[in-house]
């Protein structure tokens, strides 16, 4: 199926059931077993079904098999954020002693929490240049578990070289981890290009109207291999886990990574997605290519207004021709569209914050991917958490704007930043 037909289907039989048209929402904590040996039989997964729905539910799992289904993976597994997604995927292969490797270009959470956080569980992080990945093999070692980076990132708006990390991964036998939330699974499949997780949050374009909380990891096929032909590197998935019985991951007939995130992870530590949400989050995955269409489009002509505008010192948006990552939005996303995120460096700070505050269309606002246009300053918000050293390695300027073009007429948009430039 093509990805307007999953989007709407996948996962989902509707004569099932009641028969509705819209996905049932699940809305129970737990569930009832036919007995004592189905009990039993699902938790030593002899059989597959709910448990608890802190590790599964059926609204969810509609939502993970839609998703998997429209990236190219194999499984999909939802928490409760893509920060938490993050964490997941790189606390699935890390511990203590162990090294990551990240973008030069990432969310200011991202960073966060990947550069501070995780030190905390005696993961360290190394940062490489993402933009063509020229420094990226000497930083892998024998403890190196994961390459961490961001599609298209927020707020530098800049696009990774993609092939190139993946191809000094696979040479190095080390899993790559690319956020896709930006670009969205509408414009960019990254496990297509080799990658072999894909992470979100759903928050952002997948829910579309700012109404839900959410994250979602996706793997390809083929990661039991991967992890047997990289033993040594990954070795709690081909050795028994003590923590479930003496299970062997690469033993299972199941997707492996996001198994073990939701017999480890989701268990032990439980930041689950509720039922109310996915089923928000499937409303909005329904329109999904529709609203990115329309991001881009806009998002365009919003950019080139920008970069006419004498008062505007530079604008970030690959759909530009002059943007540095022009090139490989040409490659890489469908169509050459770059999504719905901007960024735009004007005279100064203080200026910055006069044309955000003067703005009357453009909401406030730090979450993207909204029905509705935002606009912010990163280096007071999103990235304020950031030393002036660290601004500068993420490429977030003091003088910097954020916008997130929502599906207004971008006529409107254009008028509003216009008076609020002025």
């Amino acid at each position: 199926m093509q990805k307007d037909t999953i989007a709407i289907h996948a996962g989902y039989d509707k004569k099932e059931g009641w028969g509705t048209m819209s996905v049932p929402i699940a809305q129970t904590t737990a569930y009832a077993f036919r007995d004592a040996e189905h009990a039993a039989n699902l938790f030593g997964l002899k059989e597959l079904g709910s448990i608890y729905t802190r590790l599964t539910n059926p609204t969810t799992d509609i939502l993970e098999q839609r998703y998997a289904q429209l990236e190219g993976g194999a499984a999909a597994i939802c928490v409760a954020s893509g920060q938490s997604a993050i964490f997941y995927a790189i606390a699935n292969v890390a511990e203590a002693g162990d090294n990551i490797i990240i973008s030069d270009k990432l969310y200011g959470g991202a960073i966060t929490l990947l550069t501070h956080t995780i030190k905390r569980f005696g993961i360290k992080a190394k940062v490489f240049k993402s933009a063509d990945a020229s420094n990226l093999e000497e930083l892998i070692d024998d403890n190196t578990k994961a390459i961490f980076f961001e599609s298209l990132s927020n707020p530098q708006i800049a696009i990774a070289d993609i092939e190139a990390i993946v191809a000094i991964a696979k040479r190095n036998g080390v899993l790559t981890v690319c956020d896709n939330t930006v670009a969205t699974a509408a414009l960019f499949n990254p496990i297509a290009w080799g990658v072999d997780v894909v992470v979100h949050s759903t928050s952002k374009y997948t829910n579309g109207q700012g109404t839900a909380i959410g994250g979602i990891i996706v793997e390809r096929d083929g990661m039991a291999e991967f992890f047997k032909e990289n033993s040594k590197r990954y070795y709690h998935f081909v050795e028994p886990d003590e923590s479930y019985h003496g299970l062997v991951y690469t033993e299972v007939p199941l997707p492996n990574f996001c198994l073990r995130i939701r017999l480890n992870l989701l268990r032990d530590i439980g930041a689950s997605q509720s039922p109310l949400n996915s089923w928000l989050l499937l409303q909005g995955l329904e329109t999904l290519t529709l609203r990115v269409e329309k991001h881009s489009n806009s998002s365009l002509e919003v950019a080139k207004y920008l970069e006419s505008n004498p008062k505007v010192k530079s604008v970030n948006y690959p759909g530009l021709e002059s943007n540095a990552s022009y090139a490989k939005a040409q490659k890489y996303f469908k169509d050459g569209k770059a999504s719905g995120l901007i960024s735009f460096d004007v005279e100064d700070y203080d200026t910055a914050k006069a044309i955000i505050d003067k703005a009357k269309l453009f909401s406030v606002v730090v979450n993207i991917g909204d029905s509705k246009s935002l606009i912010v300053h990163p280096a007071s918000t999103t990235h304020s958490q950031l030393s002036e050293e660290e601004l500068i390695k993420a490429g977030v300027n003091p003088s910097t704007i954020r916008l997130s073009i929502g599906l207004e007429d971008p006529k409107d948009l254009i008028e509003d930043l216009e008076q609020a430039l002025s």
